[in-house]
């Protein structure tokens, strides 16, 4: 490494955020990058530990220690190709992804660990600024072609892979811009979605083609695909909301945590309110907000219900609370379960844990409360406590319980493809086939809800198993 004492010498610093008053005005982005000295220290902390964990434990298999060790040479232009020869979005991981690579590194067994999410960040971000990133146009046509139904981060991957290697690749969406939930779903303020439309310039300038408001099952036959395509590639996420199933659930002060989201996404982008909310205008302003799950999406609820100006913002999970601290010799170098504290709950949140929901409380079709238990759990089962019944205030009750997998209705229920015993499209990690003749799946369709970084890991492995089948071979890397 070109500093093998920097980790003795330097003390890990991160990036900072804009002051709460200040960025609860807005939904812009507010981290506040290291400059290029502090940065490059940073990466000198990187140790020449001989086995890099952080490999394992990025799901892309960034190779980190090859890329701080050029930055802290001030080696940008390299670094960041080695950073794309592994992951095509770096700016969307190095903004939402939660860093396992970090939870994994050396020098977190007894310190704290080197800024990998910070460092990966800053170098695609230069990247950009400074011109480095162009279209990777293919030097020869396959003529074949591929259809990517879905446009997150796995059909991304999946689409810019396989464009790169000479197919025609279209990719459908359904909804009216690309990006599935980096676009519907993550707040602005955590990725801004310009992010999202250079990387579509870039990717048709590779030779793809995006289709929108094009819903495969619905407004699009998948049948029609199935003769049009060499080959299809299902990376439609998994949408299926958990429901709650309480007294009261069903009235219109209950809604989902995606419905609430993607609207505020939709106003963002300019959208008037009729466009944004067909289902009625859903804000948190001047309201009571509980928000049910204890998870990134919940926070993301929490954080942009604090802009809507509610009047107060509850958040609660089922689990017990979490220790504060990991026992790092008995988790090292796996993620950990800790207490985590986001940027969103540092604005204003109140957090409770173990506690059941029992019934919405209304008022002619008004929601006003809701009523709780609080729960022991006991060999992974849970037990009432008896006499701890409460109520909580409520006006607005968004529910971020998770999802249970991919939407049947429309695009799976038409392409016939076999599920695994979780409903998700089974398919596994070595040719991502389905059970059906030349369709393919990946990202949280095949595997269930899961990170951004994983579903890049699986658009780029299904691309070279798609590569492959069509071909006979493949130079794309897995």
């Amino acid at each position: 490494m070109g500093k093998e004492t920097g980790f003795l010498e330097l003390d890990r610093k991160d990036r900072t955020y804009l002051d709460p008053k200040e960025r609860l005005t807005n939904y812009k982005e507010f981290v506040v990058p290291l400059p290029e000295e502090k940065l490059r220290a940073q990466a000198s902390r990187c140790m020449n530990c001989g086995i890099p964990y952080c490999h394992n434990g990025c799901p892309v298999n960034n190779i980190i220690p090859d890329w701080n060790h050029l930055v802290y040479e001030g080696d940008w232009q390299n670094a960041l190709e080695v950073l794309h020869s592994t992951n095509n979005f770096p700016e969307f991981t190095g903004r939402v992804c939660p860093a396992p690579c970090e939870a994994s590194c050396t020098l977190n067994i007894t310190d704290q660990p080197v800024t990998i999410k910070s460092i990966e960040c800053a170098i695609v971000d230069r990247g950009w600024d400074e011109g480095w990133i162009k279209p990777q146009v293919p030097e020869r046509q396959t003529g074949k072609s591929v259809a990517v139904i879905g446009s997150g981060p796995a059909g991304l991957a999946a689409a810019q892979q396989l464009a790169r290697a000479g197919h025609a690749v279209t990719v459908f969406e359904k909804n009216d811009r690309i990006g599935g939930l980096l676009r519907y779903g993550i707040p602005d303020f955590k990725m801004e979605k310009h992010l999202i439309n250079r990387r579509a310039v870039q990717m048709e300038a590779e030779g793809v083609t995006f289709k929108t408001s094009a819903e495969v099952g619905v407004e699009v036959s998948f049948k029609a695909l199935q003769e049009n395509f060499d080959a299809i590639v299902l990376a439609g996420g998994a949408e299926e909301p958990r429901v709650l199933e309480i007294p009261g659930a069903e009235l219109p002060g209950v809604r989902l945590a995606m419905e609430f989201l993607t609207q505020q996404n939709k106003r963002n982008a300019g959208d008037d309110e009729v466009r944004a909310a067909p289902r009625g205008t859903l804000t948190a302003t001047g309201k009571h907000v509980i928000v049910i799950g204890g998870g990134d999406t919940g926070s993301d609820c929490v954080g942009t219900s604090n802009r809507q100006g509610a009047a107060s913002v509850t958040q609660l999970e089922i689990m017990p609370k979490p220790p504060e601290h990991e026992d790092k010799a008995l988790t090292w170098p796996d993620w950990p379960v800790k207490l985590r504290t986001s940027s969103s709950h540092e604005e204003g949140a109140d957090r409770d844990w173990a506690v059941l929901t029992k019934r919405v409380v209304s008022e002619g079709g008004d929601v006003t409360g809701l009523e709780c238990i609080r729960i022991e759990w006991n060999g992974g089962k849970f037990e009432e406590v008896p006499g701890s019944e409460f109520t909580l205030k409520a006006d607005l009750i968004l529910l971020a319980m998770g999802f249970t997998g991919p939407k049947r209705r429309g695009l799976l229920d038409k392409a016939g493809v076999e599920l695994d015993g979780r409903g998700n499209v089974a398919a596994n990690t070595q040719d991502y086939a389905t059970s059906e003749s030349n369709v393919f799946a990946c990202g949280d369709m095949r595997r269930g809800q899961s990170l951004v970084v994983w579903a890049i890991r699986e658009g780029r492995q299904c691309a070279r198993a798609v590569d492959k089948a069509l071909m006979g071979v493949t130079d794309l890397p897995r």
